[in-house]
């Protein structure tokens, strides 16, 4: 409480102080960035292309200090909760939340590709399509099975999973270290007090490194720009519109009845974290933002346990934005090839993505090898078919990102009302304009 109240005296003034200019927002500055590195991409490709390893950079910064992060917040959340069955009741909802809203997002992706058929039309005979091109992908989906997934929840030392990034077995470990500070009575509290003062030095490297995150947003998209063009667009337009449209329904109204049930405003939601979701989408890193989201979720009034279990867990177990993306990516390419498929066929799709989806978890370009773990999975469509999305799986993946955090930021802020556990007269002092300004301003 008196980190919040120290924060929240800072943003008063600082909030003051940045009302006279809306350049000091982060979010001005990230739009502004976004469109010049877009009028670069377009009018100089080939200098735009070249500004990937900038944003590389920021991405790589940023990810450096997550693994940390999430350990010492979900065991310091842990030790403070003290109560087993807190810790078991906050996971079990959280995992049937996951699987509900999962299975929502898989069935509106159905439903809408069905609707409007981005594919159709196209008649593209499967035999002249190039596997090659999507060789290395599939390769990586042929090792996604649930026994595997499950093998790498366990890491091999706790030193080597905070090294290699891989949040899940940070996670289990983490769990596990939280467990033991509660048996370790007084002499485990002092523990809790020092890694929390580790965290909240964590932050401070985060609000650092957000120093250059228009500069990122600028590269990004200069880079996206730039090498893809809008030539691919024109082509495979429809498919990249109902992804988007659908993910934004999907946000407004699926996120929008749950909020009624829980007396939350996702509008409101989306407002306080728009500086992370303009970042996941222009540098399309969703886990990128876990620090700041971790920051802001706690400002507004989350416990500190609810978050660290559910906010690092939803980012393997509740990828709705990858759940959108996959099932009407598996329609085009039936659609674009005259496959038909069967509503038996496509609700066995549905069941399939609900472990391809999840298997991905922590894999570079997650959701383009689950969706390549899932075609050979249901051996109707040709594996070929993937190459018709290269030219636009980066813009699907931008829009994966912002979905998938923002579906992990709300499922935190439902599962943290869910366990009375959410400060209703912070989160309306928050979500009514006191938290305008950095977020990691009163972290460190």
């Amino acid at each position: 409480m008196a980190n919040f109240e120290a924060a929240e005296r800072g943003t008063r003034a600082d909030g003051v102080a940045s009302r006279g200019s809306p350049l000091k927002k982060l979010y001005v500055q990230v739009l502004i960035a976004i469109a010049l590195g877009i009028m670069l991409g377009a009018f100089y490709p080939s200098v735009g292309a070249e500004m990937k390893p900038i944003s590389d950079g920021f991405i790589t910064l940023i990810r450096a200090v997550v693994p940390p992060i999430i350990f010492a917040t979900v065991a310091v959340g842990i030790a403070k909760m003290g109560d087993m069955r807190r810790v078991g009741a906050v996971g079990l909802r959280a995992i049937i939340y996951f699987e509900v809203v999962s299975t929502l997002a898989l069935l509106i992706g159905l439903a809408v590709g069905n609707l409007l058929q981005p594919g159709a039309g196209l008649h593209i005979d499967p035999a002249h399509l190039d596997e090659k091109a999507i060789a290395g992908y599939v390769t990586s989906a042929k090792s996604l099975t649930v026994v595997d997934f499950l093998i790498k929840m366990i890491p091999t030392n706790l030193i080597g999973a905070v090294a290699q990034g891989d949040i899940l077995p940070v996670l289990v470990m983490a769990v596990l270290f939280g467990f033991a500070l509660c048996h370790m009575g007084e002499r485990g509290q002092r523990l809790v007090s020092l890694i929390d003062d580790f965290t909240h030095a964590l932050f401070g490297v985060v609000r650092i490194v957000m120093y250059v995150a228009p500069l990122a947003a600028f590269a990004a998209m200069a880079f996206t720009i730039g090498k893809f063009g809008f030539g691919m667009l024109a082509n495979l337009g429809q498919l990249l519109a109902s992804v988007y449209l659908t993910s934004i329904l999907f946000v407004m109204i699926v996120f929008g009845l749950i909020a009624r049930l829980f007396d939350l405003r996702v509008w409101k939601i989306i407002r306080y974290f728009k500086d992370e979701l303009l970042i996941a989408f222009s540098a399309t890193s969703g886990e990128a933002m876990i620090p700041r989201s971790i920051a802001k979720l706690e400002r507004m009034g989350c416990s500190q346990e609810t978050i660290g279990l559910v906010l690092p867990t939803g980012f393997s177990f509740n990828t709705d934005g990858t759940a959108i993306y996959m099932t009407m990516a598996v329609l085009f390419i039936a659609q674009a090839t005259d496959i038909h498929l069967t509503i038996g066929q496509q609700l066995t799709i549905l069941f399939v993505m609900l472990f391809t989806s999840k298997g991905a978890a922590g894999v570079a370009g997650a959701g383009f090898v689950a969706l390549a773990a899932t075609l050979p999975a249901l051996g109707v469509l040709p594996v070929g078919g993937l190459a018709l999305l290269l030219g636009v799986e980066r813009f699907m993946s931008e829009i994966r990102a912002v979905t998938n955090l923002f579906s992990n930021i709300f499922a935190t802020v439902v599962i943290a009302r869910w366990m009375d556990e959410l400060d209703d007269e912070r989160l309306q002092l928050v979500l009514d304009g006191e938290g305008e300004d950095e977020p990691l301003e009163g972290a460190a």
